[in-house]
C-alpha cells in the first residue's frame, strides 16, 4: 500500500556564505506520524542548505513505493526540478554550475522516488515551513557544526584539508 509522505524543508545561513543549517519535518498524515531533523554547518550557503535538506529527507526514506510531496520555499530547488534546469545541467556536466556535488547526490534519489515538488512562500505563516526555518536557524547556531567539505575546499581552491 502506497502512502503519501509530506516532506517540508528549509535552509538557513547567517551570512551567505556563513554558518548554516537545514530543518526537515516529515509527515505521514494517514498514520498521524511526524519526524523532525536538523543539522548545522560551520561554513556553507543558503542554497546548499536548501538542497541538503531535501537530499537528507529523501535519504531517510525506507521505501521507494510511496508518493513523496516536498514542500520548500526555495525557488532554486523547485525551479531546477520543475523547469528542467537540472536536466540541462546534467547534459553539460554541471560546467559552471553551483553545487554540483549536491545535485549529483540528488539525481539518483529523484529517480528512485516518486516526488512532487511544491513551492511555499517563506516567512508567510506556513506552519511547517516556519518550524523548518526555526530548526535550521537553531542548527546553524548549535555546536558541533559539521564541515561542508566540498564548499570549504572550493573556497580555498582545494589547497587545504579542513
Amino acid at each position: 500500500m502506497s502512502l503519501k509522505i509530506e516532506i517540508y524543508t528549509d535552509g538557513a545561513c547567517s551570512g551567505n556564505p556563513g554558518k548554516g543549517g537545514y530543518g526537515i519535518v516529515m509527515k505521514v498524515p494517514e498514520k498521524n506520524y511526524e519526524k523532525r531533523y536538523s543539522q548545522g554547518f560551520r561554513l556553507t550557503t543558503n542554497n546548499r542548505m536548501e538542497l541538503l535538506a531535501v537530499i537528507t529527507a529523501l535519504e531517510k526514506l525506507k521505501s521507494t513505493e510511496n508518493d513523496i510531496h516536498i514542500y520548500t520555499d526555495s525557488k532554486y530547488v523547485v525551479d531546477a526540478i520543475q523547469k528542467k534546469w537540472l536536466q540541462s545541467w546534467m547534459k553539460i556536466g554541471f560546467k559552471n554550475k553551483k553545487n554540483p556535488d549536491l545535485w549529483k547526490r540528488m539525481i539518483p534519489l529523484l529517480k528512485e522516488h516518486k516526488t512532487t515538488f511544491h513551492w511555499v512562500k517563506g516567512h508567510a505563516g506556513h506552519l511547517e515551513n516556519e518550524i523548518c526555518d526555526q530548526l535550521a536557524v537553531k542548527a546553524a547556531q548549535t555546536e558541533p557544526l559539521l564541515i561542508d567539505a566540498f564548499f570549504e575546499n572550493q573556497k580555498d581552491g582545494g589547497l587545504f584539508d579542513k
